[in-house]
């Protein structure tokens, strides 16, 4: 039976991951996982696509609220923001909802590092961002991840890739939250709904893929080569007007408890 190799969280949308061993999963994914994201002034949602220094960013959350370090900078405690603090309308892929804005502190720390004006919003209970509904529910919603709760690859499908590649990459390239051992390259392609520990899960639509698998997290640096995105291009276009598919899209059907280890049971 496939297991759960890796739990990864990324508490800042584009930040750097953060491995767990174990988790609570909520409707809106994992527990922490992107519930804060910088924008810019207008509202706009900032990614490592276009500002890849976001992924030598960490950021961990705790009890109070978020710890910021990154390269050059000051450690930083970001407190949740309060029933009362201000909200602003934010932007996430032409998703417009309310966020509630954190201290200015953190937006003066976000701006020097960016190296342009910056604002950390937070999802609170008063967020509202439904889930596309081609896809999900009425009442599925989903935080500052780009559409749906989870993503999910098995580790077979990054060694199909890899042996395609002239230079291997990690599965850090494809910021997964959920990585499936002990399965064929791809078989996730055919699942539909599975368990892990006491969580139930749809699998709902293959991910489309970006620029910004080409960003090295380590360095922040894209590939000169566009690899892997280039290599995927010839291989898992899903359609002739398809983009490039790797891993699965998520959404919680039950939520629950889950640890790596944990049985991946196939339910359909």
């Amino acid at each position: 039976m496939p297991t759960l190799s890796s739990l990864t969280i990324y508490p800042l949308k584009s930040c750097a991951g953060l491995p767990l061993t174990q988790a609570t999963v909520e409707p809106l994914g994992i527990q922490h996982d992107r519930r804060w994201m910088a924008v810019r002034s207008d509202g706009s949602c900032m990614t490592g696509r276009e500002l890849p220094a976001l992924v030598k960013l960490k950021a961990v959350p705790n009890p109070s609220g978020l710890h910021l370090s990154a390269p050059g900078m000051p450690e930083l405690e970001v407190p949740v923001p309060s029933a009362s603090a201000p909200r602003l309308d934010v932007t996430v892929w032409g998703d417009t909802c309310s966020a509630a804005h954190a201290h200015a502190d953190a937006d003066r720390w976000l701006s020097e590092y960016l190296g342009q004006p910056a604002r950390l919003v937070y999802v609170d209970a008063r967020m509202e961002r439904p889930v596309d509904p081609k896809y999900a529910a009425p009442e599925d919603r989903v935080g500052f991840a780009d559409a749906f709760p989870l993503l999910l690859i098995s580790a077979a499908s990054l060694a199909d890739l890899n042996q395609r590649l002239s230079q291997p990459v990690p599965m850090s390239r494809f910021r997964p939250n959920l990585v499936v051992e002990g399965c064929e390259a791809f078989a996730e392609d055919g699942w539909k709904r599975l368990r892990i520990g006491t969580v139930e899960l749809s699998v709902v639509k293959p991910c489309d893929r970006c620029v910004f698998t080409t960003i090295d997290p380590e360095t922040a640096r894209a590939d000169s080569q566009q690899e892997p995105l280039r290599t995927l291009a010839t291989y898992r276009r899903m359609g002739p007007k398809s983009g490039v598919m790797f891993g699965q899209n998520v959404i919680v059907r039950r939520p629950g408890e889950i640890r790596v280890g944990d049985a991946v049971e196939i339910l359909e």
